[in-house]
């Protein structure tokens, strides 16, 4: 794997103070104790195009999130990866997709990564001001720093 050093990066996103939405922040923060000795890991409250200077330079980013899907039960970890994005019809700065910082990477002459994985928490609240993570949230976390810890140790040939 190449990158930074032969790096691969764990881009963890969140706000601390919106409650869930820092599931990724918390899980980030559990990761790097056990993540292995080639995984930079970056906590980013950044969003749009300002994600793009952390993720140049490397061939592997695993992207840490909070979701909302109204779809499944809080607590539930959703695998994406860059073929489930599209772009978006009228990008904007304050909010890009991955489809946007690929094109505007290439445009740029910048690498960008080719393998990307996205492991997002489904979250009962996101705007709810606080530090505390939902207790559905809080149960899984465990599970979703197993998940991510199990796309790094793929990614390094490992089993």
């Amino acid at each position: 794997m190449t990158g930074p050093n032969g790096r691969a990066l764990v881009l963890a996103m969140g706000n601390d103070l919106l409650g869930d939405d820092a599931v990724g922040l918390h899980a980030a923060r559990m990761l790097r104790c056990v993540a292995p000795g080639h995984v930079d890991v970056v906590e980013t409250g950044e969003a749009g195009f300002a994600l793009l200077e952390f993720m140049h330079g490397y061939d592997h980013v695993l992207i840490l999130d909070a979701i909302q899907t109204l779809e499944c039960q809080p607590g539930s970890i959703l695998r994406y990866s860059r073929e489930d994005f599209t772009a978006l019809l009228h990008p904007s700065p304050h909010y890009a997709g991955l489809p946007d910082l690929e094109r505007l990477a290439r445009q740029s002459g910048l690498h960008f990564p080719t393998h990307i994985a996205i492991l997002a928490m489904e979250v009962e609240e996101m705007r709810h001001i606080g530090e505390e993570l939902s207790p559905a949230v809080a149960s899984a976390l465990q599970h979703f720093v197993r998940d991510a810890l199990q796309v790094l140790i793929s990614w390094n040939g490992v089993s």
